[in-house]
C-alpha cells in the first residue's frame, strides 16, 4: 500500500512539473517582437539583441519571455500583429522598417514601444523630439538613410570611370525612397553623374528592373538601404555579377553574400543597443526619459574576391578606409 501511495504521489508530482514550468513562464514579463520581414537570416541580429538584454540582466526563457511576430514582408499584417502584442506584452520592440513602428504606435498609446529604424524618427512621426521623446516611444536611429551620399562617393572611388549609375529603391518604403533619391541625386549633380531610378517591390520586379537597366548600359548599381532589398541581397548580388554591374549596398550582409562593397551603420551594434534599451524599459525606465539613440559606429566592407572578378583594383586609399576586407 505504501509503495502504491508513493507511486501515485510521484505521478502527481511529475504531472505538476510541466504546470509549474508553464506557470513560471507565464509569470515572466513579456517582450513583443514585431518585424515586417521573415526570420530568415536574422540569427546574428537576434543574438546581438539578446546580448543587449543580457547586459541589463534579462535572459530569454529564464526571466523574460519574447513573443515573435514576423509579417513575412506583408505590411498589411502588421496592424493585427501589433494589436495582438499590445494585449500580451509589457514592452513592444519593432524593427524591419518604419511600417512596424507605425503599426505598433497605432495599436497602443500605453504599452512602451522601443523601435529600431534607419531614418529620422521625428520625420517619420514616431517622436516629436530625439532628446525628449513624447508619448510611449523611444528607440534607435541607425542613420542608414542619411549615409547615402557618402556611400555614392565611396562607390565612385572604387569605380572612378562611372558616369551613369542605376539606383534601385523599394517604393513601398516611401521615406527611404525619398531620402535616397534626394541625397544621391544631390551628390550626383555635383559630380555630373547620370542616374537611372529603378523601383522594385518584389523579387520579380528586381529582376525586371535590373534587366531593363542593363539595356541602358549603367556603369554601376546603387542599392537603397531598405529592409526588403537587404532580404533580397543574394538575388541582387547574383544579378549584379551576371550583368557585370559593380554594386554598393547598405548593410554588411550583402558583402558577406558576395557583394562588392557595403557602407552603413554596424547592424549588430545597433541591435545590441536596441536590446539594452528594451531591457531598461522593461525594468521600469520611461520612454520619455530615454533619448532616441543614434548610431555612431559605421562600417565600410569591401569584398576583394568580387573586386577581382570584376577586374577592379581597389585603391590603396580605399583599403585604408575599409573596416574589413573580405577574401
Amino acid at each position: 500500500m505504501r509503495r502504491r501511495k508513493f507511486i501515485t504521489l510521484l505521478g502527481g508530482a511529475a504531472a505538476a512539473w510541466p504546470l509549474a514550468a508553464r506557470a513560471q513562464q507565464a509569470a515572466m514579463p513579456v517582450i513583443g517582437f514585431l518585424d515586417s520581414r521573415s526570420s530568415d537570416g536574422m540569427a546574428s541580429r537576434l543574438t546581438a539583441f539578446r546580448q543587449g538584454l543580457k547586459e541589463v540582466g534579462l535572459v530569454e526563457g529564464e526571466n523574460v519571455t519574447i513573443i515573435y511576430r514576423w509579417a513575412e514582408d506583408r505590411v498589411d499584417r502588421l496592424p493585427e500583429m501589433a494589436s495582438e502584442l499590445a494585449r500580451q506584452a509589457a514592452v513592444i520592440v519593432t524593427t524591419g522598417g518604419p511600417p512596424s513602428a507605425l503599426a505598433a504606435k497605432a495599436a497602443t498609446t500605453t504599452i512602451p514601444i522601443v523601435f529600431l529604424v534607419g531614418d529620422d524618427p521625428t520625420r517619420l512621426g514616431l517622436v516629436t523630439s530625439l532628446a525628449r521623446p513624447s508619448g510611449n516611444l523611444t528607440g534607435i536611429n541607425m542613420l542608414a538613410n542619411e549615409l547615402e551620399a557618402k556611400r555614392l562617393q565611396l562607390l565612385l572611388q572604387l569605380v572612378p570611370q562611372a558616369q551613369r549609375i542605376a539606383v534601385l529603391v523599394n517604393p513601398a518604403s516611401v521615406n527611404n525612397t525619398e531620402t535616397t533619391l534626394r541625397d544621391v541625386g544631390a551628390a550626383a549633380r555635383t559630380t555630373g553623374l547620370q542616374l537611372q531610378v529603378l523601383k522594385a517591390n518584389t523579387a520579380r520586379e528586381i529582376e525586371e528592373s535590373i534587366a531593363w537597366s542593363e539595356r541602358q548600359k549603367p556603369d554601376a548599381l546603387f542599392v537603397g538601404a531598405t529592409a526588403f532589398l537587404n532580404i533580397r541581397r543574394v538575388q541582387l548580388v547574383q544579378l549584379a555579377a551576371f550583368h557585370r554591374l559593380p554594386a554598393t549596398y547598405g548593410q554588411r550582409e550583402a558583402a558577406e553574400a558576395g557583394g562588392l562593397m557595403t557602407y552603413g551603420p554596424s547592424i549588430l551594434e545597433g541591435y545590441r543597443q536596441w536590446g539594452i534599451y528594451a531591457g531598461r524599459v522593461l525594468k521600469g525606465a520611461k520612454p520619455t526619459d530615454l533619448p532616441v539613440m543614434q548610431s555612431t559606429k559605421f562600417e565600410l566592407i569591401i569584398n576583394s574576391t568580387t573586386a577581382r572578378m570584376f577586374g577592379i583594383t581597389v585603391p590603396a586609399s580605399l583599403l585604408a578606409l575599409a573596416d574589413e576586407v573580405l577574401e
